[in-house]
């Protein structure tokens, strides 16, 4: 694909001479604004009212490859800058601010509203609708029929902690994922650090080794999140033999889908028997839909966020590794720092909300 067009003007598709501007032909913005299109109302057909449509995944599918077409004429133009091109703000209050700074602060400002809601909402819901096992130990569900035996359930408010802290095995996944995004904090910032060092105060090959390496580790530690996210959501795990008398007398974790911790789990009940009344036989249904959204919901985006950072560090990992970053567009880095250092802050929110409270 040629570089320029008939005109000899930069081609849209990219790689862009940026010594003349910002690619303002690029076909980016619209390959990736169709296929989030398509995506997003395709994936919403699949689950509309509740119900699973398999019919709708090929589009899904058709979606998310329209937007990493979109996402390889990106980054083509993105190889080549050399930071020559950063224009700065000219109004108050940003004057003298590079604009693509100044983007990143409003967009960012943007997701705080989208993370305030999700909280607010969960605050809303969790002091407003009454929590499951203060309704078990009242005891006059019993007599109203809200029973497994009867099959009528009672709404109630069953937090995500209520399983996720019955033990400290439980909790390991979202303790680890805690951990594992502050040192990516510091592995991002440790990366932008070395791509700033003037040149001549240290060799280009070990700046490219540095800077590709700390990125891959920011890349890893946003992987394993996932992973322990996926597991614990899905998959659970088993302990070794010696470790169950320190987890109840169990060897198996169980996953959320196989507590049947779910957002349609409108006939729930502990699986561990604990909503069981011994006096009358009896075992508590609950309807805890709402629970289970609020949670599901505000994690699964906090996941989005973090998926999203690992396709942008996957790219950055590349382009470091094979020396694209310099002192003079170490700002990249820098305006990537800014969206991952919020996605890191969200979840030191999250995880005491959701996971311990």
């Amino acid at each position: 694909m040629s570089e320029h067009d008939e005109h000899d003007h930069p081609s849209a598709w990219g790689p862009h001479d940026w010594h003349h501007g910002a690619p303002h032909n690029s076909w980016s913005p619209l390959i990736m604004s169709i296929g989030i299109g398509i995506f997003l109302f395709m994936l919403a057909g699949a689950f509309s009212n509740g119900v699973y449509d398999a019919s709708y995944v090929p589009m899904v599918l058709v979606g998310i490859l329209v937007i990493f077409c979109g996402l390889i004429v990106w980054w083509r133009q993105d190889m080549s800058f050399d930071g020559h091109y950063e224009p700065l703000a000219r109004g108050v209050p940003f004057k003298n601010i590079q604009i693509r700074k100044v983007a990143m602060w409003i967009f960012l400002m943007s997701e705080m509203m989208v993370f305030t809601s999700l909280f607010t909402t969960y605050i809303r819901y969790r002091t407003g609708i009454e929590n499951c096992q203060t309704i078990f130990e009242r005891g006059d569900w019993i007599a109203q029929g809200y029973t497994v035996e009867a099959g009528e359930a009672i709404n109630c408010f069953e937090p995500a902690s209520a399983l996720i802290s019955t033990s400290w095995f439980h909790i390991a996944p979202g303790a680890i994922n805690t951990f594992a995004l502050i040192i990516s904090s510091f592995t991002i910032v440790q990366a932008l650090r070395y791509a700033k060092m003037p040149v001549g105060t240290i060799d280009e090959d070990v700046r490219r080794k540095r800077i590709y390496r700390y990125l891959g580790s920011t890349w890893f530690l946003a992987c394993l999140f996932l992973t322990l996210k996926l597991i614990e959501w899905f998959v659970g795990f088993t302990l070794p033999d010696f470790l169950a008398e320190f987890n109840h007398g169990h060897t198996h974790i169980a996953s959320l889908y196989e507590e049947g911790y779910l957002i349609n789990a409108e006939h729930y009940h502990r699986h561990d028997g604990s909503w069981h009344d011994p006096v009358t036989g009896a075992t508590m249904l609950a309807d805890i839909r709402v629970s289970a959204s609020t949670f599901y919901v505000t994690t699964g985006t906090h996941g989005l966020h973090v998926a999203l950072g690992i396709i942008g560090l996957t790219y950055m990992t590349f382009k470091a590794w094979t020396g694209g970053y310099t002192p003079d567009n170490a700002v990249s880095i820098e305006y990537f720092g800014l969206y991952w250092h919020f996605v890191d802050l969200v979840w030191v929110l999250v995880f005491p909300f959701f996971y311990l409270y």
